[in-house]
């Protein structure tokens, strides 16, 4: 869907075909409408149950409901193809699609191990072997990578901290102080997921630390990087992770508890993960995500370099805190996301959205594709984020730090 009469005028078109109907295909439609100077066609979408499909067409006004994949990736007027699937089947539909010629965006985070196939509770970290779940989660990536050099198109990784305004505000007065990052510490952490197959290691290759903290953790690679990239032209790389992992809903006396305001029914995941990052010049980061905490969204990052401290919070924001003594008072104004409760202070977040970076990243990933250029967050990014967290996941299973592949050095 065009953005504006006047983005008519300028030559500049994408057109995108969206597969998966859920979650994060609504906010990715209303984020291709927030981009400017390009015409955006949002034509249509995918889904394994066809009446889903036909039902997101009409409510987003989109053209057309796509029978699968293929049959979006045969239209020739599609650019990209934006993936909002499970995370079990972003390699094989990313492949596909770049293999049919077509530009990639693939949702956080970038690829998983799920398994051998199936629906296999009796996978993941708990049940196999940590070094050869990394292993199979690095050569996934692998592929994806291989899959986008052999077609010459983009594959963009669809982490929207890099472009959170906080994030880039912070990068920039790191630029300008000229200063070493010493220390970071980061954290996205919920009450809950959106889905339960976020729950299933067979569905979504890992739990908390990695499709909560893939967020901070791209964050602090991004920013390190940068700051490499400035000083010596190459980035700072990570070269070890030490980790933990726990599934804190199955305490006992929590298990009892009635009623429950945490979300419950991780069985083969975590829901609460923490990473101690190693880079290559001894800078630390440290990085914690959760599924266990009440009171909404806590998403941020702080940086503690040798002549700043920079913290930057996406969610929660104080630029509108609003108050009320009961919560049916705010009727169904939009408070901020995950939140329990409407009543007491609350902090009114004005545009989500842009906080969390998601119009940025679709301008960036627009631009990409019409001028020719790789975007900000790129395929590279992703498989640096999988391979970090899934060495986190060895280091958590056998107490020990675990070094990363020499590969990651290149």
């Amino acid at each position: 869907m065009s953005t504006g009469q006047s983005d008519r005028t300028t030559g500049r078109t994408v057109t995108v075909a969206i597969i998966g109907c859920r979650f994060a295909a609504s906010f990715h439609v209303e984020n291709y409408r927030r981009v400017y100077g390009i015409n955006v066609r949002v034509k249509g979408v995918a889904s394994r149950v066809r009446a889903d499909a036909e039902a997101f067409v009409a409510k987003h006004g989109l053209e057309t409901a796509y029978a699968d994949l293929a049959d979006a990736a045969a239209d020739p007027e599609v650019d990209i193809i934006d993936l909002c699937v499970p995370n079990r089947l972003h390699e094989p539909m990313a492949v596909q699609a770049l293999d049919a010629g077509k530009h990639v965006v693939v949702e956080k985070p970038l690829t998983a191990y799920c398994g051998e196939g199936g629906d296999d509770p009796k996978c993941g970290i708990y049940h196999q072997d940590p070094e050869e779940i990394y292993a199979k989660a690095v050569a996934s990536a692998g592929r994806m990578l291989q899959a986008a050099e052999r077609s010459g198109k983009s594959l963009m990784y669809a982490e929207n901290w890099i472009y959170a305004p906080a994030i880039q505000k912070a990068n920039r007065l790191l630029s300008q102080s000229d200063t070493t990052i010493l220390r970071m510490v980061g954290e996205e952490s919920h009450s809950g997921t959106h889905s339960d197959y976020s729950k299933q290691w067979q569905y979504c290759g890992g739990g908390a630390m990695f499709n909560k903290g893939c967020h901070p953790a791209a964050a602090a690679l991004y920013l390190k990087a940068q700051e490499g990239i400035r000083r010596d032209g190459r980035p700072i790389r990570p070269v070890a992770v030490r980790a933990q992992i726990a599934q804190l809903t199955h305490i006992p006396s929590f298990v009892k508890e009635t009623p429950k305001y945490v979300k419950t029914g991780w069985e083969n995941c975590e829901d609460w993960g923490s990473m101690f990052v190693t880079f290559q010049d001894g800078g630390v980061a440290q990085i914690t995500a959760a599924d266990t905490i009440l009171g909404g969204i806590s998403n941020s990052l702080t940086v503690y370099a040798s002549k700043a401290t920079i913290h930057a919070s996406m969610v929660p924001t104080s630029c509108v805190m609003a108050y009320t003594p009961d919560g049916a008072h705010f009727g169904d104004e939009y408070i901020r996301e995950k939140v329990e409760t409407h009543a007491g202070w609350q902090s009114a977040s004005p545009d989500e959205d842009w906080m969390n970076g998601f119009p940025a990243e679709f301008q960036d990933f627009c631009e990409g594709v019409v001028d020719g250029r790789p975007p900000i967050s790129d395929g590279l990014l992703g498989r640096d984020v999988v391979e970090l967290c899934y060495g986190g996941y060895v280091s958590a299973r056998t107490g020990r730090e675990f070094t990363l592949s020499p590969r990651d050095l290149d």
